[in-house]
């Protein structure tokens, strides 16, 4: 799907992390291997540190963090937030949403829309379009964008093929209405077909947690597992990837007019699957930073907001940037946008709770 919007801007974002910092060889060699494995596997692949969130903080917890810093550098009062849209797939309860217990915690005004998108990697780009959908109609004067997600809490800490991955992380993005003409452009798709290449079976509807989905079980390689933990298939993931995300890139730099943008968000998998897209969709690498994943994890719906605010913070604040963002993951789902941003604030990424 391709959509075009204007009359909106992003005003700022800011990002908090998970506290707890996790090392990709000190843990492999806690596990038994041998440190020339791991070091060959973090050279290819890029898998140093990564910061999860600490016990009792949830996803919630950080996006709120991110969102009371965000509005304070932008000394905006909360009770001018017209809408709140919470992306995550780790909400803290199956009911109510996020977003409603978000909007209680900040104490927004009860004419407040709120409601909870359930994407993961590519989620960002579709908060975005939401948030620009309700701004670009005229509903909303300011919509407060957050996104985030606590993955590491899904994965088993004896599945070496997917615990190293995943850090955690929440995001707060200002998105607000202008009279600024120039549009955005975005495009989307899914292959549902796809969809259980990475998934968590239990926990929902169609398969309750019992005792029986708590067993854990060894694949032939020795990766532990049970039915609550996430799980993923890498290599057909990859596949997915280089096969629809570098045409999505190349389709949304089209409708832009764009030969080349600024600079580039792309969700961080790990620098090997980035390397790869970034090179098949002909961009320039100097205009993609790809070592995110090293610095924080693979923070899912929140790893485009941190190359936002962490690699692209300074440049963002002088602006003007054309900026290509591009999520891609949990779904099978791709999401791609091209807009202009800048001047627009970006407080320092912090953990919570900091020392």
């Amino acid at each position: 799907m391709h959509s075009s919007l204007s009359h909106f801007r992003i005003a700022g974002l800011a990002v908090t992390t998970g506290s707890v910092e996790r090392d990709f060889i000190a843990d492999g060699l806690a596990a038994g291997l041998e440190r020339a494995q791991l070091e060959r596997v973090a050279a290819a692949v890029g898998l140093r540190r990564r910061l999860v969130a600490a016990d009792g903080v949830t996803a919630l917890d950080l996006c709120e963090d991110a969102a009371r810093r965000l509005l304070d550098a932008l000394e905006v009062d909360a009770s001018s937030i017209d809408a709140v849209v919470f992306v995550t797939q780790t909400p803290d309860h199956p009911q109510p949403n996020n977003a409603s217990l978000l909007h209680g915690r900040l104490g927004l005004s009860k004419a407040a829309l709120s409601f909870d998108l359930s994407h993961g990697c590519s989620g960002w780009v579709y908060g975005l379009h939401q948030a620009a959908l309700l701004c670009a109609h005229g509903g909303a004067a300011r919509v407060l964008l957050c996104a985030g997600d606590t993955l590491s809490r899904l994965t088993n800490r004896d599945d070496r093929s997917i615990d190293p991955i995943f850090g955690d992380a929440g995001s707060a993005a200002l998105v607000e209405r202008t009279g600024l003409a120039e549009p955005w452009h975005f495009v989307f798709g899914t292959d549902g077909s796809g969809a259980r290449l990475i998934s968590v079976p239990a926990g929902g509807a169609r398969l309750p947690v019992t005792e029986s989905t708590c067993v854990v079980h060894r694949d032939p390689d020795g990766h532990a597992r049970h039915d609550g933990n996430l799980r993923m298939d890498g290599a057909a993931v990859m596949a997915f990837a280089l096969r629809e995300v570098p045409g999505a890139v190349r389709s949304v730099l089209a409708a832009a007019g764009w030969e080349r943008p600024d600079a580039c968000a792309f969700h961080q998998a790990n620098r090997f699957v980035l390397t790869s897209v970034v090179r098949a969709a002909g961009l320039d690498p100097a205009t993609v930073p790809m070592d995110l994943a090293e610095r924080f994890g693979n923070q899912s719906s929140c790893s485009v907001p941190t190359v936002l605010a962490s690699a692209l913070a300074a440049r963002l604040a002088e602006g003007p940037v054309r900026l290509l963002a591009c999520g891609f993951g949990v779904g099978l789902s791709w999401a791609a946008a091209a807009g202009v941003v800048g001047p627009a604030v970006c407080p320092p990424v912090l953990p919570f709770p900091r020392p």
